[in-house]
Parts: structure tokens; C-alpha cells; sequence
């Protein structure tokens, strides 16, 4: 049975070139919570830890990390940036893979602008027809209060 290499001390992790969760942190703007997140749905590997149970992140987890943070900023769903990331470590993916979810992506935000532009339409005509006085009618409220 192969013995596990003992765990470094967070000085020699450091020497080693890794980062604590804080570091990573700071490195790759993404929150520790979101870092345990992440690791917790397997978006990134499971951290070494430190003789001391302190986690561990080397350079290609904050790239990763890194990654990760743009999908998100993109509006990318876990579930996308799973696949994402996935076509992202196989270096024999085809292009043609990435730029289909792209494009489908960019599709549903297009669906989502024109759901939201409705919505901002409808509150403005009804903000219009609002008095906006002491009186206590109110278009707004007697919209919202229809059945559907």
C-alpha cells in the first residue's frame, strides 16, 4: 500500500508555490465561499491541505478559478460552465462544441432582454397612469392584483 506524502507545513506550501484559500482568493476575485462552493460541486479539484487542514491552491486552480468567474460574469449556469470547463480540459474538443454553447447561450440571454424590456414596458404605462397623489386608487396596485 503506497503511503500518502505527508503534509507540508503552509510555509514549504508556500516555498512550493501554492496559495492558501485566502490568497486564491484575492488572486482569482472569486469569495473563499464561493472557492468551497465550487469545490464542494467538483468545479474544481478537491484542495491538498497543510499538515494543519489548511487548503491548498496552486496557480492552474486560480487559472481555473479564474475561468470560472468570467463564465459566471457571462451569465454561464453551473451546468454550463460543467460543460465549459470540460471542453476547456480536453485538448481534442472541436471548436465547433465551445461556439454551439456560446451561441445557445446567447440566445436564451437575447430571450431574457426581450422578457425583462416587456416587464420594464408594462411598469412604465402603468407608472404613467399612477397619479402618484394622496389618493388611494392606484393602476399599479389594481394590476397586480388581477388574476393571471
Amino acid at each position: 500500500m503506497a503511503r500518502k506524502p505527508p503534509r507540508p507545513e503552509l510555509s514549504e506550501a508556500r516555498e512550493q508555490g501554492l496559495h492558501n484559500i485566502g490568497e486564491a482568493s484575492a488572486l482569482a476575485g472569486v469569495s473563499a465561499k464561493m472557492i468551497r462552493h465550487y469545490e464542494s460541486i467538483g468545479l474544481i479539484p478537491e484542495a491538498a491541505r497543510t499538515f494543519a487542514g489548511y487548503r491548498l491552491y496552486s496557480d492552474a486552480d486560480v487559472h481555473r478559478l479564474q475561468f470560472i468567474k468570467r463564465a459566471r460574469t457571462l451569465g454561464f449556469s453551473i451546468k454550463q460552465i460543467e460543460a465549459l470547463l470540460s471542453l476547456w480540459d480536453d485538448r481534442s474538443r472541436a471548436s465547433a462544441d465551445v461556439k454551439r454553447l456560446a451561441k445557445v447561450h446567447a440566445a436564451e440571454l437575447a430571450q431574457r432582454i426581450e422578457e425583462m424590456q416587456a416587464m420594464q414596458r408594462t411598469l412604465e404605462t402603468l407608472a404613467r397612469r399612477c397619479h402618484g397623489d394622496n389618493r388611494p386608487d392606484c393602476p399599479i396596485l389594481d394590476d397586480l392584483a388581477k388574476s393571471a
